[in-house]
């Protein structure tokens, strides 16, 4: 994990968490199992403000940091400082207030996957693709209050809500004072991403660029020619 990840007790009451980066994946994002143990460290808190700015990651990874956060006692209000994107705005979700930024965004869209077998196998993943779907659409409607068919419109249409809209949609219950969006969209990591909004899908560094195609083509290696 990334500085853009750590939690912080702020006296004996309050705790701030910062997820500046993304959720698990191949790249190391933050787990999980990392972030539950950080959060028993914190002891008992009354409240904890969850900083987000991230464009989401792996789909099981995020349900459970989402999970955790649900169930704890303390009063959450989380900060979406610049953008809670795919799993990330589940985790957003959990949160007894949601604060975005005049220049946040929050984006929902249907779970995605890569698939590598026969016929039958991509099926099988279909399949779970559309069940998890269907718990990422639970979510976000228990949150909403919206009905289920237009909760599905917006995930189809990979939907990403300004502050504004994303209050009068529910998915945020308060606009925050302006934070200057910080996210950046890279479309060789985040592919799970189809449609972008033109100020985020600027051009990637080409440092960033060269190492993240080095370590994609080293993985098809790994798939195509496995290690005896």
């Amino acid at each position: 994990m990334g500085a853009g990840y750590r939690m912080t007790a702020r006296g004996k009451a309050e705790a701030e968490v910062l997820l500046y980066e993304d959720i698990g994946g191949w790249f190391g994002g933050v787990t999980a199992k990392d972030f539950y143990a950080d959060l028993r460290a914190l002891g008992q808190i009354d409240t904890l403000n969850i900083r987000i700015n991230s464009m989401g990651g792996e789909v099981f990874e995020g349900l459970a940091i989402y999970r955790h956060l649900a169930e704890h006692a303390a009063r959450k209000v989380v900060h979406v400082d610049g953008v809670a994107a795919s799993i990330a705005s589940i985790i957003a979700m959990a949160g007894s207030e949601i604060h975005v930024s005049e220049a946040g965004r929050i984006m929902i869209h249907d779970a995605s996957g890569a698939c590598w077998g026969t016929a039958e196998q991509m099926r099988e993943t279909a399949d779970r693709l559309e069940s998890i779907t269907g718990s990422l659409t639970d979510i976000y409607v228990a949150r909403t209050g919206v009905k289920r068919e237009q909760v599905r419109e917006w995930m189809l249409a990979e939907t990403w809500f300004t502050a504004d809209e994303a209050v009068k949609a529910g998915m945020a219950t308060k606009i925050a004072a302006n934070v200057r969006m910080a996210a950046h969209f890279d479309p060789l990591k985040h592919t799970h991403i189809r449609r972008p909004p033109a100020d985020l899908a600027t051009a990637t560094p080409r440092p960033v660029r060269d190492e993240m195609a080095a370590k994609i083509s080293a993985m098809r290696a790994r798939l195509i020619h496995p290690a005896r």
